[in-house]
């Protein structure tokens, strides 16, 4: 089998070896991605299942992290309390969760426990504890962390902001659900997820550490080969709303809660996406010295903090900020961020914000890639946006060739970012 390989060097040694292979099935291939690193005898393990993840509530919101729940109720067989032993005893992790666009389930152990850290993975997806008792443990603790949320106003702002941004999608609904979706929440509901979305036909395997791959491989596809196919299905991909809207929430509070929010157009695999990288940084990312920071909390003292950042994936591309003000400056504070934005459109950045934004971002790269979870995710992302492997360097190549004259026509060309949406919590 072809192996696609990327080695990184820094200092003479290699810091990082990524290898796609594939296990092969009757009529299609499973994607492994590895990332060796001796340095400790540990391995990780994730089974991400495209597709999967909170993207999927169409009927029920909070369904895919509530069956992320579920299953670390462990098996049907030993139930919660064994199921955790046995892992315990041998310092094993299994743990599983869901993302807006996949649903992941990961193994962590020592090398010499991997046979069996397996063993314990396959029995879970096997025989999840799909059980009564389960499924009223996880409502019970689900419903109780939600109703906490309901005083966290920048969890109340920040779902209300996806709300309008994002109007009759399952992107409008908050990714943990409501007190009302979960409480409807049933047994077959969360069978019905497992079934249709933990299918080898949408897995990507991650593996990381000390680990002989081949050897692995062969047991992986044991698992693979218990798993029912399934179908990988189009991931749908939702618009923006470009209808400018507000929406203010009352609430017994001290401080206005402020979050924004507009359409970015750009494709999650844009070859221009390093300059939205840059210019966003410059624009709310970077922290101090950003010019949202600079304008409203420097010049004046509206905030203790104001951020804002893009988001880019498969399923949506939009730009978002936030920002905490008093009560009484709310309406500056609001007409500040259109102000900024704005002026930012119109005019781009300078060639000090540019250089001061090079040497950050291509500075601060090794603390982004020091772990070898760090280095695995990365590659991960490379091979799910379809790009090769090594991308993330190249794009700081392209990063350090920026001109000032290229990143200011692009960002005058996202006049779309202008079209600002508001969801305010206040008194």
């Amino acid at each position: 089998m072809k192996k696609i390989i990327f080695t990184l060097l820094m200092m003479g040694q290699i810091i990082m070896a990524a290898t796609i292979e594939y296990i092969e099935t009757e009529d299609f291939k499973v994607p492994v991605i590895f990332e060796e690193d001796k340095r400790l005898p540990l391995v990780s393990l994730q089974f991400i299942f495209q597709n999967s993840g909170s993207i999927t509530d169409t009927q029920k919101a909070g369904l895919a992290k509530f069956s992320a729940r579920v299953l670390g109720e462990g098996t049907k067989k030993l139930g919660s309390s064994a199921f955790a032993e046995s892992l315990e005893s041998k310092a094993i992790h299994i743990s599983s969760h869901a993302g807006s666009e996949t649903f992941v389930m990961e193994l962590g152990c020592l090398k010499e426990e991997f046979g069996d850290g397996l063993k314990k993975l396959q029995a879970l997806l096997s025989d999840p504890n799909i059980s009564e008792d389960a499924l009223k443990k996880v409502k019970t603790t689900t419903l109780g962390s939600l109703s906490s949320k309901q005083n966290d106003f920048d969890y109340v702002a920040s779902n209300e902001l996806k709300r309008l941004l994002f109007k009759d999608t399952p992107l409008a609904n908050p990714s943990s659900g409501t007190l009302e979706s979960v409480e409807s929440i049933e047994l077959k509901d969360v069978k019905s997820f497992i079934e249709k979305n933990l299918v080898s036909s949408k897995l990507i395997v991650a593996i990381g550490g000390d680990v002989d791959i081949e050897k692995a491989k062969k047991e992986i596809q044991k698992i693979v080969a218990s798993m029912p196919k399934g179908e990988l299905e189009k991931l749908a991909h939702y618009e923006v709303n470009t209808k400018v809207q507000e929406s203010i929430l009352k609430k017994e509070t001290e401080q206005a809660y402020v979050y924004f929010g507009s359409p970015y157009n750009i494709e999650f695999d844009s070859r221009d996406y390093y300059k939205a990288r840059v210019a966003t940084f410059i624009l709310g990312t970077g922290g101090f010295g950003s010019r949202l920071m600079e304008e409203i909390r420097v010049k004046q003292g509206l905030a203790y903090s104001a951020y804002a950042r893009l988001s880019v994936s498969k399923s949506s591309s939009y730009l978002t900020g936030y920002l905490q003000t008093k009560l009484d400056s709310l309406e500056v504070a609001q007409k500040s961020v259109k102000e900024v934005i704005a002026e930012f459109v119109k005019s781009g950045v300078t060639e000090d914000e540019l250089e001061q934004t090079k040497k950050f971002l291509l500075g601060s790269e090794p603390l982004r890639a020091e772990t070898m979870s760090q280095r695995l995710n990365r590659t991960f992302m490379e091979f799910y946006k379809g790009q090769e492997l090594g991308h993330s360097q190249k794009e700081l190549e392209l990063i350090e060739k920026l001109t000032l004259k290229d990143l200011n026509e692009f960002i005058k060309s996202h006049k779309e970012i202008l079209e600002l949406s508001f969801a305010i919590v206040t008194k």
